[in-house]
């Protein structure tokens, strides 16, 4: 059944049965993850190098992880499976298409290209929900590695943009 009506006051259950508001700083962050999961699904639609898309749609399994997680306050029925092999990768990668443009001017003015426009979206959400986590572990700590997962992907899916407003660039030149 798609509704429970269980909601319907304003409140949600977290993944260890506990109730808090729709509007808490918990659900915040799994909810900003969520959005964040879209806009990735929506952007592959722009995208039409496949390696890109590839690792985006690897990212998009893993932020069902960190939603889990972030879901989870006691961290009892979702652990931690994400570890620092991921940031590893995602440093690889960037590296990668770092080699592949030049170097950018002091500012870059986002969106030459719908695919690089919404990459740019991806990533200013990614900020958003960097600063919600860090605001949740204020009060109630969460996995650190949590925190520099979304920083770098923040990282990540910039320069993915970049690379393909180059790419826009040279099939308008």
């Amino acid at each position: 059944m798609i509704y429970t009506r269980t909601g319907d006051e304003g409140m949600t259950s977290l993944l260890d049965g506990s109730r808090v508001r729709k509007n808490s700083i918990r659900v915040e962050s799994y909810g900003t993850i969520d959005e964040l999961n879209s806009l990735l699904g929506f952007a592959k639609h722009f995208i039409t190098d496949q390696d890109i898309v590839e690792k985006i749609h690897i990212v998009q399994v893993e932020l069902f992880a960190v939603a889990s997680e972030l879901a989870d306050p006691k961290g009892e029925k979702y652990p931690t499976k994400l570890g620092e092999a991921l940031i590893i990768r995602f440093e690889a990668w960037i590296d990668e298409y770092v080699k592949k443009i030049n170097p950018a001017p002091k500012f870059i003015v986002p969106g030459s290209s719908q695919a690089s426009g919404i990459l740019h979206v991806t990533r200013t959400v990614c900020r958003r929900v960097e600063r919600i986590i860090i605001t949740l572990d204020e009060t109630e700590a969460v996995n650190p590695f949590l925190i520099k997962y979304i920083n770098r992907l923040s990282d990540v899916l910039y320069i993915f943009a970049r690379f393909l407003e180059e790419q826009q660039e040279l099939v308008n030149t």
